[in-house]
């Protein structure tokens, strides 16, 4: 393996530099994507799709659990995919291992649910086996073919305007990579992190940064 070479330590924080300039450009190259992201047109889902949940029959709409966006992730675990039925997919279950704790996104009035054709059954003795908390629901209809995530994994963001649900974006491939830290779901949502410093449509709601965050298990007596 070539390896670079060693340097001083001048010579080292002079290399830092010339790349911590191109990641301050990334991270404001980043923002702006967002910011387009929040301007987005948005699709009105006009079906009813029908999961089954922890706790009965779901509707789309349900999925929000009251909260104004909603983020499904598609996940392969069923027959007939690797790993089953002990595992979901290993690509799956690698970007579930990195979700983090969804309270975060709660308290940005956003819920993350994960999506699959698995029995409930089954979802909850996996979920109980890799310590998972994100709800998890079993698809029994058409959701996965009409969102682009019947054949591979992907992400949907969508927003509820009263019982209308709109869907706002969608990645799959690369892009479900990233995702899973409290900051990258948000970014892929209509309404952004909801913080005073970003580029949004006037209007939008926001508040300083800090000023929201808190302990997990702290946001009801926020």
């Amino acid at each position: 393996m070539k390896t670079p070479p060693i340097v001083s330590p001048k010579e080292w924080e002079a290399a830092r530099q010339q790349l911590l300039l191109k990641e301050k450009d990334l991270t404001r190259a980043r923002d702006a994507l967002a910011a387009e992201r929040r301007r987005m047109p948005r699709l009105a889902v006009e079906k009813e799709y029908e999961f089954d949940g922890p706790k009965g029959k779901a509707s789309l709409l349900d999925l929000f659990e009251g909260r104004r966006q909603l983020i499904v992730y598609r996940a392969f675990f069923e027959p007939g995919v690797s790993g089953w039925p002990d595992h979901a997919c290993p690509g799956c279950s690698l970007v579930a291992d990195q979700v983090a704790h969804v309270a975060h996104l709660n308290a940005r009035d956003t819920t993350l649910a994960f999506a699959s054709r698995a029995p409930q059954p089954d979802i909850e003795r996996v979920k109980a086996r890799m310590g998972w908390k994100m709800p998890w629901y079993t698809m029994t209809d058409g959701f996965d073919t009409d969102f682009g995530v019947d054949e591979w994994h992907g992400t949907n963001a969508f927003i509820r305007d009263g019982d209308s649900v709109l869907r706002t974006y969608f990645i799959n491939n690369r892009g479900d990579e990233a995702m899973g830290s409290t900051w990258s779901y948000l970014d892929l949502t209509a309404l952004g992190r909801q913080e005073d410093w970003e580029d949004s449509p006037e209007g939008y709601p926001q508040t300083p940064p800090y000023a929201w965050w808190n302990w997990h298990d702290e946001y009801g007596n926020a």
